[in-house]
């Protein structure tokens, strides 16, 4: 049975940072042939915080949760390793990112819109590209 665990960046681990961005990158630059700076120096901030599920050593899901201008929570970086998808595990670190009250927003991919949607996120104007084409959505949802 797969382990929640929920850090701030400061109470990371070594190994735990590892196994965290070894996931991230399997998914967005491996997978999703997306060559960006996965490392963007937010990791580790301590209003940082990272929710992942882990399973005999190995991370499963994860997301992280950052704190952006005006008391808004951004979540991103929400990633599944591929032999764990269909679970039910991203939705389970969103019902766990959301447990705190606020304003949260998030630039999701235009293929999984309808997954915030189930968590009160709304469509935030127009659909763009990132850096590597891949289309996103702006999305919020109010307290």
């Amino acid at each position: 049975m797969p382990t929640l665990h929920d850090a701030t960046g400061p109470e990371l681990t070594a190994a735990q940072l590892h196994d965290i961005l070894r996931l991230r990158v399997d998914v967005f630059v491996v997978e999703q042939k997306a060559a960006y700076p996965e490392l963007d120096g937010r990791d580790l901030l301590p209003d940082t915080r990272h929710l992942w599920f882990e399973e005999s050593g190995a991370v499963l899901a994860y997301l992280r949760v950052l704190q952006d201008p005006g008391e808004v929570r951004r979540i991103g970086r929400v990633a599944t390793a591929a032999h764990a998808r269909g679970t039910g595990l991203a939705a389970r670190l969103m019902d766990a990112a959301l447990t705190i009250p606020g304003e949260y927003v998030l630039d999701a991919q235009t293929y999984v819109q309808a997954f915030y949607a189930r968590y009160g996120f709304t469509p935030e104007g127009q659909e763009y590209k990132d850096d590597d084409g891949i289309p996103h959505i702006r999305m919020r949802r109010l307290p």
